[in-house]
Parts: structure tokens; C-alpha cells; sequence
């Protein structure tokens, strides 16, 4: 199981993540505040600006103060990252 740092010491299960999105749209701003009326937010971003909305396969929807790129690494590790198999 491996873990991503999300920043000020919470982590969360990276084969969960489906999405790593940008919270500036229209859509990913309806997805955060159906998860918050469903209970399904986790809010990691400790009062700071959020920069980037993951979910997860269970339906959690989490928001956080790191970019996308400082929690995955840059674009060629996150390939390597995806292609990695634990079989």
C-alpha cells in the first residue's frame, strides 16, 4: 500500500485516488459541495487556500493546499508511479 503525503503530516492511500483535480471549475466545485451536504469532505487544508480536490474510489472527496504536482511529483514520475504494479 503507498501512501501520498498531502500535506502538514495527513496522508491518504494512493491506490485509492482516482482523480487529482483543480478546484477552480464550475464541476469541481459542485462535486465539493455535494461531498460536504453528504458528509463524504475531508478537508486537509488545515484553513489554507485549497489548490487541489482528490477522490477517491470510495466516493471520499478530499481537499487539500498542495498542488497536484507537489503531492504526485512531476509528470514523468507520476507515470512510473502509475505504472508500477504490486503483483
Amino acid at each position: 500500500m503507498a501512501m501520498l503525503n498531502i500535506g502538514f503530516g495527513s496522508m491518504i492511500n494512493a491506490d485509492r485516488v482516482t482523480a487529482a483535480l483543480s478546484p477552480d471549475s464550475a464541476p469541481v466545485k459542485r462535486i465539493v459541495s455535494k461531498a460536504k451536504a453528504d458528509k463524504r469532505l475531508i478537508d486537509a487544508t488545515f484553513g489554507r487556500k485549497t489548490k487541489t480536490v482528490i477522490v477517491t474510489d470510495t466516493g471520499q472527496v478530499i481537499i487539500c493546499a498542495f498542488t497536484a504536482e507537489r503531492i504526485f511529483g512531476a509528470a514523468d514520475s507520476l507515470i512510473k508511479f502509475m505504472e508500477t504494479d504490486d503483483e
